[in-house]
């Protein structure tokens, strides 16, 4: 592989421009081409305008580092087809896109040929080449020029021949497409009038001039030699293709041509051959010769040889018709074979095929994973196997990544000011004799401008020459680190380190290699970030602007250097630099904190911990020196002097760490804390929050070195635990301290931690229990500790229920092991027992009920005897001790006791019967036991919780409910039972099937109700379905209860007799009103006055929901008493002296005659009020009040219907103007041209032939759509369907079909317009649309002129007012109905949008 790297080295060396090229414009023989003499040479600058600053200078790679892939290095994937329309675009400096500095960097390098854009600007002017047109590279570099001559130049960017002349090109015209075999020995030219010439590229001979190949009249678009030397194929602009194999007989040169792909049949804009390297001529996919062509409808894959056979078709599918065909193929290595890939695109998506062939020689070609652009390509090439380089119709450069489908560069190239061959596309040479589709398609193409070889792009401009190529690895991060981007440059060489780049170019594959090559890089690169970040360190300023600085920069290097492993770099000349000043100093300390946290920092030097700890001792950050020292190896720091520091700090967790890890010292830190928290815990003071903490370190502590846990993280060394723990036992266990006083009591130590902590010392000496062995030391141990415990805490009086209940259920725990080997007398359980349940102390009872519930709870329960501790239970009221005994004995019914005499646990009752009830696993026995106890205390459970009572019966024992309603004494508690069963707010639900079969269960409910809630009956009777009318009537009278009585009566149907009910309670209120007028003066009679307008208001309410159901003469017998009762009481009033109540009585007579005049006709009224003789006796302005405010109310009703009708008219006037406009608005096309045969329509000259534009903006001939079936009849009536959008919309559920439209279930026919294809006619316009369904515009219009409204419309509303309250329109009969659940009062988003009315001035 290396020695064909190697030889391919001369290939690539045409880019070598370290030569002088100012030398090397004066190539071209001027005596030869009889060029006149000039005066003034044009130079490089004046040629090309301006040198860019952004164009490095090229450096010519090694070729093992710039084709890593050997399938990669001799490419020849060219597309090809180039023109010289392009013209002269404005020039534009080349910029990077914002993206470019990612964390790819810059992947390419962009060169300019300046040798060979010199001497093509040269040749213009003095041999009359004219531009340059097609370009095709190998070791050579060839240029075709637009009159007909070839300029072929080597790999120093020399001129070796110039082919061709002008002569011949005004013959034959430019030089459309150009082709260089493999061995560079021949050069295809083909030309703008379909001529074909073959050169000798050593003689610059002309071997051949093809005129017949091909249909005359049609433009060379493409000329390909294959691998095969012999056997070439073109393809002109009449869309065909043809095979040209080159023979010599008899020292005759002769060409024969055979067409592969007629032009009729659908046109060729592009082909491709599979080129394969000399090292791949053995493959078994080039002895097919394959071929891909891409026509304006699909791709197609051929094999030329041994016979002519199409291996697959693919069509594109929906695209843009000027988007342009591209092909490329490449060798790619997938799952371990080496396999030819074609990638094709036109548009935005780029497909990749994979082509292999089996061991039948059949080729099968497979699908890979697509890639999906949001811009529209002009042009596809492969880099490599894994990068590619994507030109969009912006020429913006994209490089993408094929496996992961990542852009890792965007580059602008608009300067290159690139060629695009569209006149040949046109044919304009010829006579411009080609289909629109392809001179549509030809606009944007430049298949011969660009070409690609080993690895390398060139971009033919109108002026100059371009390469890109991939950057080195080396080379991107240079290119960073030039403009100080040095976090970046990191990052990026970091990514080359782990193997995460993409595009790589110049790495060893060897991982080992590899890191080894860009850790040193790296490292360089660190050495220069720190000179870097000193020097341009500000001298002056605040202090902080310093420390920003170093730390946008340290941490960066800090970081670098522990991913890269060379701590001996950072802590040696990286600090020694960075000591140099005080503030790089101090941020690179602190940013060593988290790494020392993390463990992630070996290596660290004696002189750098020193600094770090005084540091932020300096900075009184003492809790950071901690968090640093117990993770810092200190065997080489002074341990006094730590120890002594974190003492007077009190950081003690380091204390510990350095005792322990520095000197092997575990007892030491422990009688330091003992020291301190002894003195006040034996003295019974309050611990301060200090001591508390020291105390808890310390039982942690106990508990990490028992367990052979270091404190405060890691482990301690095997061979120390054994030690270690017979130290920490030893310690606990000791008679008494060191330096002890006089009166200090036995073991100090054990004492104070059970005084300070009983539990959670208790809970460190079990976890220490369950590591131990059962050997005969730690049996000891655990003997002697236990039995310390007793002696200190059960012979001392000191110790609370609770402590002592805590020592006895970790001995419990202890003795309920299986492999238990502790003893304990068990007369002391029956002393802690008698202590616990002590009836004659009342204090802590909760406290010591819960301690010998754990006691019993941990195994402690065989320690007793059952019966003596029920007994002792039950006397010192200890119930929860009760329900776990008898819970052991299955004594459930007696459980409920326990509830219920529990005064804390009360409510729990219903839950534990319930799930003795419901759970499976209780035999019936006790379920049956569990009820009756219930039953026999259902009295004191209703009275505890109605609602959970009602609930336990209700899921349980509804059957039952006869039986257990007259068990009940309690008339109140059956009211409030019955209630929380029957009332379905109150949550409890019987079966209705159950109440429907026994309705005195309601009624009985409805009797209770009516004595201990009258004022409710009503609203409960309105809830409630299953009782009997007449017995709840009779039970209503029975308590003199009116308004129910009422509401009965009128449910009932008989609303006569529910009115005269209202009435008279009406008429005795009114009748109380008069005699307190008449014997009182004062006003202290209030109340009753309300009474009566409580009672007028529910008469009233009775008549209005009642009178749409009667008839004329029913309704007068309803208002007009009513009238009459209200009226009769202002004549007694008249005479009497006090007018307390006269005008109240007048305003509520108003508010019946408001009332009525809904329901009784206006003259009938005031006959009837002339008729009494209140009114109708006396003068007029006796009734003039009256007489005056029914005619208000009729002004005011009149005002308001005038108000309506304008309001409707204005929103109907509206809405219409709208939906007017939305249906006139013009449609707009969304493109030129039939979206059936793609011709741009003012093209079609057929007379009969109309333009249908449809307002989904497609736009068809009307006889394209008519050959697409989509002309339909309905209704009588001829109308058009969207080819396009009835396509898309098969087989989705809702939408219609063409046959459901002939059959004339048409939906959705969709607004058209057509207009004739005659310039003249086109301004009139014909419009058909259907008439009882809008079209998807009209929708939009609707649904725009819906959100104005933004709510519901006036028109609505007032619709459902009138339903609600038109008489005509009720037919049903609801008492005390609302509105129906249909509203559009009921909607959750309804609201009503008021505004005040407008301020006018005066």
């Amino acid at each position: 592989m290396e020695d064909e790297l190697n030889k391919s080295q001369t290939r690539i060396g045409y880019l070598d421009v370290d030569k002088d090229l100012d030398s090397k414009q004066e190539l071209i023989d001027d005596k030869e081409f009889d060029i006149p003499q000039v005066d003034t040479p044009p130079t490089l600058e004046s040629i090309l305008n301006e040198t860019d600053d952004e164009d490095e200078p090229f450096i010519p790679e090694d070729p093992a580092l710039l084709n890593i892939e050997t399938v990669d290095t001799h490419s020849c994937d060219t597309s090809s087809l180039a023109s010289s329309d392009s013209g002269d675009r404005a020039h534009k400096r080349k910029k990077k896109l914002p993206d470019s500095f990612s964390r790819h960097g810059s992947v390419m390098r962009h060169t300019l040929l300046k040798g060979i854009s010199a001497q093509i600007v040269s040749a213009t002017d003095k041999v009359d080449a004219g531009l340059p047109t097609a370009i095709a590279v190998s070791n050579l570099i060839a240029v075709g020029t637009s009159h007909g001559l070839a300029l072929i130049f080597d790999s120093n960017q020399a001129l070796r021949l110039c082919l061709g002349s002008t002569a011949l090109g005004a013959q034959y015209g430019a030089v459309s497409a150009l082709s260089i075999n493999n061995d560079c020995s021949r050069l295809l030219c083909g030309f703008a009038k379909g001529q074909i010439t073959m050169w000798d590229l050593a003689s610059g001979k002309l071997l051949r001039s093809i005129t017949d190949a091909h249909p005359p009249g049609t433009a060379i678009l493409h000329i390909k030699f294959t691998d095969d030397p012999t056997l070439a194929v073109c393809n002109d602009s009449g869309g065909s293709v043809f095979e040209l194999t080159f023979k010599r007989v008899m020292g005759v040169r002769t060409c024969e041509s055979r067409c592969l792909f007629s032009g009729s049949k659908g046109e060729v804009c592009c082909v491709e051959p599979l080129h394969t390297k000399p090292e791949l001529r053995d493959h078994p996919i080039t002895q097919y010769s394959l071929l891909a062509m891409a026509s304006l409808t699909k791709i197609l894959v051929i094999g030329l040889k041994p016979s002519l056979k199409v291996w697959m078709t693919f069509p594109y599918g929906r695209m843009d018709p000027s988007s342009v065909p591209l092909l490329a193929w490449h060798f790619v290595i997938l799952q371990g074979a080496l396999n030819p890939m074609l990638a094709f695109c036109r548009g935005d998506v780029v497909h990749f095929l994979l082509v292999k062939r089996d061991e039948s020689g059949a080729i099968h070609i497979n699908k890979q994973k697509q890639l999906h652009l949001h811009y529209d390509l002009i042009n596809f090439t492969w880099i490599n196997a894994r990068t590619l380089a994507l030109l969009d119709s912006a020429e913006k450069l994209h490089v993408i990544d094929r496996q992961s489908q990542e852009e890792l560069e965007t580059l602008e190239i608009s300067d290159f000011q690139l060629v695009y061959n569209s006149s040949h596309f046109k044919s304009l040479a010829t006579g411009g004799n080609v289909s629109q589709a392809l001179a549509l398609v030809g606009e944007k193409a430049c298949y011969q401008s660009i070409s690609n070889y080993g690895g390398q792009i060139f971009y033919l401009g109108t002026k100059s020459v371009h390469a890109m190529m991939l950057r080195n690895w080396r080379e991107r991060v240079d290119h960073l680190l030039k403009q100080d981007c040095y976090n970046e440059a990191l990052a990026l060489a970091w990514s080359f380190h782990e193997g995460k780049a993409k595009a790589v170019v110049g790495l060893s594959g060897d991982p080992k290699k590899r890191k080894s090559v860009v850790a040193d890089k790296v490292v360089e690169i660190l050495l220069q970030y720190t000179d870097k970040a000193l020097r341009k360190c500000p001298e002056q300023g605040k202090i902080q602007i310093m420390e920003q600085h170093f730390q946008d920069t340290v941490p960066v290097i800090v970081e670098y250097c522990l991913l890269l492993q060379r701590t001996d770099i950072l802590f040696s000349q990286m600090y020694d630099k960075l000591s140099e000043n005080c503030v790089a100093k101090g941020v690179f300390l602190e940013c060593l904190e988290p790494y020392l946290l993390r463990d992630q920092l070996p290596g660290l030097t004696t002189q750098v911990m020193k600094d770090l700890l005084l540091h932020f001792q300096d900075r009184s950050l003492m809790e950071n020196v901690e968090a640093c020292i117990i993770h810092m190896d200190i065997t080489s720091l002074d341990i006094q002097q730590i120890v002594q520091m974190c003492w007077e700090h009190r950081l003690y967790d380091a204390m510990i760490y350095v005792y322990n890890s520095g000197t092997n010292d575990f007892i030491s830190p422990m009688e330091k804390l003992f020291k301190s928290i002894s003195a006040p815990v034996s003295a019974g003071k309050s611990l301060t929050d200090e001591q508390v903490v020291m105390g808890n370190k310390l039982l942690v502590y106990i508990s990490s070195s028992l367990a052979g846990r270091a404190y405060p993280l890691g482990d301690i060394p095997e061979d120390l635990v054994p030690q270690v723990k017979n130290q920490v036992f030893e310690f606990l266990i000791r008679l008494h301290s060191p330096e002890a006083p006089q009166d200090e009591e036995v073991y100090p130590y054990i004492r104070t931690l059970l005084h300070f902590d009983t539990r959670e010392f208790l809970n460190v000496l079990a976890l220490t229990f369950e590591d131990f062995t059962n050997d005969k030391q730690a049996v000891e141990h655990q003997q002697r500790i236990v039995d310390i415990l007793l002696k200190v805490m059960v012979e001392n009086s000191d110790f609370t229920p609770s402590q002592v209940g805590c020592l006895f259920t970790f001995l419990a725990r202890q003795l309920a092991k299986p492999d238990n080997t502790l003893f304990v007398n068990r007369v002391l359980f029956d002393q802690v027992l008698e202590f616990l349940c002590s009836p004659d102390d009342d204090s802590r009872h909760s406290e010591r009920q819960q301690v010998l519930l754990e006691l019993l709870q941990a195994g402690g329960i065989v320690q007793f005897e059952e019966n003596r501790l029920i007994h002792l239970a039950e006397r010192a009221q200890f119930y929860q001790i009760c329900e776990f005994m008898y819970e052991r004995k299955h004594l459930y019914d007696k459980i409920i006791e326990c509830y219920l005499q529990d005064p804390i646990r009360k409510q729990e009752v219903f839950s534990y019967i319930h799930n003795i009830l419901s759970i499976p696993g209780y035999s019936p026995e006790e379920k049956q036991s569990t009820w009756n106890k219930a039953m026999r205390h259902m009295e004191e459970l209703i009275a505890l919780s109605p609602s959970k009572a009602a609930d336990l019966v209700c899921t349980h024992f509804s059957e039952q409910l006869d039986e257990f309603i007259g068990k009940l004494q309690d008339s109140f508690l059956l009211f409030q039972f019955l209630r929380s069963l029957l009332d379905p707010r109150d949550g409890a639900q019987l079966g209705s099937e159950l109440l429907q079969n026994q309705p005195h269960i309601t009624e009985h409910f409805v009797d209770l109700l009516c004595k201990y809630d009258p004022g409710h009956v009503t609203d409960v009777l309105q809830i409630l379905e299953h009782y009997r009318l007449e017995e709840t009537i009779q039970i209503a009278q029975k308590h003199n209860n009116y308004e129910t009585l009422a509401y009965l009566l009128e449910k009932k149907g008989d609303i006569q007799a529910a009115f005269q009910v209202m009435l008279t309670r009406l008429q005795d209120r009114l009748s109380g009103l008069t005699e307190d007028a008449v014997d009182a003066a004062d006003t202290e009679q209030m109340p009753v006055l309300k009474d009566v307008e409580e009672t007028l208001s529910e008469t009233i309410s009775l008549c209005e929901r009642t009178s749409h159901t009667l008839n004329q003469q029913q309704r007068e017998a309803l208002w007009f008493p009513l009238l009459e009762a209200m009226m009769s009481p202002q004549k007694l009033l008249s005479s009497s002296p006090s007018q307390v109540y006269s005008e109240a009585l007048k305003s509520l007579t108003m508010e019946v005659l408001n009332s009525m005049a809904a329901y009784i006709s206006l003259p009938s009224i005031l006959q009837r009020i002339l008729q009494d003789p209140v009114y109708g006796r006396g003068k007029l302005g006796e009734i003039q009040g009256l007489v005056l405010g029914m005619l208000d109310t009729f002004s005011y009703e009149q005002t308001l219907l005038e108000t309506t009708t304008s309001l409707l008219n204005q929103d109907l006037h509206w809405s219409l103007r709208n939906l007017k406009s939305s249906i006139t608005k013009a449609l707009v096309p969304k493109q030129d041209y039939c979206c059936v045969c793609l011709q741009q329509y003012k093209k079609r000259q057929e007379s009969s032939d109309d333009i249908i534009i449809f307002s989904c903006g497609h736009l068809y001939h009307s006889l394209c759509l008519f050959g697409k079936d989509c002309k339909v009849e309905a209704g009588g009536q001829i109308q058009w369907i969207c080819y396009k959008c009835n396509s898309s919309n098969k087989g989705r559920s809702g939408r219609q079909t063409v046959a459901d439209m002939k059959k004339g279930r048409t939906a959705s026919l969709v607004q058209m317009r057509t207009a004739s294809a005659n310039p003249s006619r086109e301004e009139s316009a014909r419009k058909s649309s259907s008439d009882s369904i809008l079209d998807p515009q009209q929708l939009q219009a609707f649904n725009e002129l819906c959100r104005l409204y933004k709510g519901t419309s006036r028109l609505a509303l007032l619709t459902e007012l009138c339903r609600s309250q038109s008489p005509e329109k009720s037919s049903t009969h609801n008492p005390y109905g609302g509105v129906s659940s249909s509203s559009v009062f009921q909607n959750e988003n309804f609201q009503l949008h008021l505004a005040p009315p407008p301020i006018i001035d005066d």
